[in-house]
């Protein structure tokens, strides 16, 4: 059997405080993830998001102090997951396979041994393969030339990081085009951003940057409390080439950051705590994304390295603010596929090394998952009694589905 008999007992209250009821993505959360729960930015202008096929209408201007929220306790007795056993029947059973990349598919620059050959197998078998990574350093593009480097023949669309997961973000809630982003990460993120049609600042280019503290030291950074003095020195200078220069001036002020969007970033330094934070705290409605929250990441094969959620988690501790992550376990990266591809969730099976990302990310998403322990996860930490998420099979490797076939009797 494929499936498992789960009991679950739950108790949930509502209360219905906005005429807008809020998305699952934003306000659902378990016992298992409520590490991720997403609550709504209290501020203003940008209160009423969420993921929404109401494309029209999905950003909302209104300020809202008072937002509906609904809550769920959920209490689930699982049965802990069994070792994948019959490798055939669980291929037949569902049309499309969502693969981690990092921990799965390769380990920082070597390839995982059997890659090819099981994406080949699969493919031979009319399976839609889909590869999601909650990286965000390199766009969808440079993830495209990676795998084509590791010989691997996959296309552009079939591939979904988190540095495009936060650019389409941006798109479904129709951030406006005249607010700028601010970015704390790398590469990938500034071409999704750019690709999408957004203004940023940010990224790479401020790595170096120091700040230099003496007495009354104020830090700048892009918001728009200048608007009516520089408005007033326009209207009171005669000159006219003084007040263009100053209009000018005017509307570059005008275009502020109304997003900080953070991820894994190696030039992590103070000067971007501090600008990301002041433009959280200080610009009405700007947003804190995340692009993930994962602990550790594969650097090299050799060890684990520190990953994107200490950079998260040090943006969160400087405004006292949980951020919206669009990553993994984000059920919004599979409610995109789903739409996108036109895929029944019951029939995708999410295959991960890591429990509290990806198996949580195919469990949110109501498909079958399967924990490969090529990567974080290892088999002393699936079966901690401490452990409470439980994917439906594990296995070594994804290489595996060549060699495990159904016992004979």
């Amino acid at each position: 059997m494929l499936t498992k008999t789960t009991a679950t007992a739950s108790l949930s209250a509502v209360s219905a405080l906005s005429s807008t009821t809020p998305s699952p993505f934003l306000c659902h959360f378990t016992s298992n993830s409520s590490r991720f729960f997403t609550p709504p930015n209290p501020l203003s202008n940008f209160v009423n998001i969420r993921w929404n096929t109401n494309k029209h209408n999905t950003y909302n201007k209104n300020k809202c102090n008072n937002f509906g929220t609904s809550r769920m306790e959920s209490f689930t007795i699982k049965a802990s997951a069994q070792p994948l056993k019959n490798a055939e029947e669980l291929i037949n059973s569902v049309e499309t396979f969502i693969f981690d990349c990092d921990g799965v598919i390769w380990k920082g620059d070597k390839l995982i041994d059997g890659v090819p050959e099981t994406l080949d197998m699969l493919r031979s078998k009319g399976k839609r393969l889909v590869f999601v990574t909650n990286n965000s350093t390199k766009s969808r593009k440079q993830y495209g030339k990676k795998f084509e480097i590791f010989g691997l023949n996959v296309n552009e669309e079939e591939i979904f990081a988190s540095s495009f997961a936060a650019a389409a973000y941006l798109k479904s809630i129709n951030f406006p085009k005249d607010k700028k982003v601010y970015v704390i990460g790398e590469d990938g993120i500034l071409k999704e951003l750019e690709l999408a049609g957004f203004q940023y600042l940010g990224g790479p280019d401020d790595g170096g940057k120091k700040i230099e503290l003496k007495p009354g030291f104020l830090m700048e950074h892009d918001k728009d409390v200048y608007f009516f003095l520089v408005l007033y020195e326009c209207i009171s200078d005669l000159s006219f080439s003084n007040s263009l220069y100053k209009i000018k001036k005017l509307h570059s002020i005008l275009i502020m950051v109304g997003a900080v969007v953070v991820g894994f970033d190696r030039y992590f330094n103070y000067y971007k705590i501090q600008y990301g934070t002041l433009c959280i705290r200080e610009n009405p409605g700007c947003l804190f994304i995340a692009t993930n929250r994962d602990a550790v990441t594969h650097l090299t094969d050799a060890q684990e390295w520190a990953g994107g959620g200490s950079m998260v988690g040090a943006i969160g501790g400087s405004t006292q603010r949980e951020p919206l992550v669009v990553g993994k376990p984000s059920t919004f990266m599979m409610d995109y596929l789903a739409d996108k591809f036109g895929i029944l969730k019951s029939q995708i099976c999410m295959v991960g090394d890591r429990l509290d990302t990806d198996i949580l990310f195919g469990q949110n998403g109501g498909c079958k998952t399967l924990l490969v322990l090529s990567g974080v996860t290892t088999l002393p930490t699936l079966q901690n009694p401490n452990n409470s998420i439980q994917p439906d099979f594990y296995t070594n490797k994804i290489s595996d589905f060549l060699s495990l076939k159904p016992a004979t009797v």
